[in-house]
């Protein structure tokens, strides 16, 4: 499959990000939100990013320039039309989930892959709403998503092989280290994982073992998180 253009549908923090992974490894990207000033922030942000890498060495201020360059903001969701992958960051709602895949679906064309950046929600439900179930799948990026390597591919239902392996493969384009999901399950393999460790966390405060502030010093000092329990 020839992707030269990424269409990102919604442009928050994970959106933003996405968008600027996508245009540093050298894609168009077509970035859509509802309202100009998401668009605005959103590229705002990634100036912000970009400026910061420029200031630290990590690269040129033309190749600064030429990933910033490569994305189009826009509110029309027509303008999604001719993207040749698209990745779905709207927010956690099954509801409008469901309402964009489907407006995507009559929108692009048949061949087009329709990913969705869900954390928790089920790929195979979310591709009812398109007549090519085959053809969704689930693209769970980490946030900040410029840093964290990992995007969890996550197979629907009726996903197919070759939607796997196209989707993969754009992880690796986009720089990350993709892992595939094999079954549809909530929220998959990292967020499975983390639970436990929360759970845990708040039967120790609770049982009074520890305060919440040690707690949290305990995840990120002994067991290396970035993020800990209460964040």
């Amino acid at each position: 499959m020839d992707i030269k253009t990424i269409g990102v549908l919604g442009a928050g923090s994970m959106g933003n990000g996405i968008a600027q992974v996508a245009s540093q490894a050298g894609y168009n990207v077509i970035m859509r939100d509802v309202e100009d000033k998401f668009v605005a922030n959103a590229m705002k942000g990634i100036d912000k990013f970009l400026t910061k890498s420029v200031e630290k060495g990590k690269i040129t201020a033309d190749v600064k320039d030429a990933v910033i360059g490569r994305i189009k903001g826009t509110t029309r969701m027509e303008d999604l039309k001719d993207a040749d992958f698209i990745i779905e960051v709207v927010f956690e709602d099954l509801d409008l989930k469901k309402k964009v895949f489907k407006e995507l679906d009559e929108l692009t064309r048949k061949d087009v892959i329709l990913a969705t950046n869900t954390s928790s929600m089920s790929i195979t439900e979310i591709a009812t709403a398109t007549t090519r179930q085959d053809k969704v799948v689930g693209m769970h990026f980490f946030n900040p998503v410029p840093l964290m390597r990992l995007v969890e591919v996550i197979r629907g239902y009726n996903t197919s092989d070759e939607t796997i392996a196209v989707s993969m493969d754009l992880a690796r384009k986009f720089g990350k280290e993709p892992i595939e999901v094999k079954k549809d399950i909530p929220c998959f393999v990292v967020n499975r994982l983390m639970m436990p460790h929360f759970i845990e966390a708040m039967w120790l405060l609770q049982e009074g073992i520890a305060s919440a502030e040690d707690i949290d010093k305990a995840a990120k000092l002994g067991l290396n998180y970035p993020m800990v329990p209460s964040s």
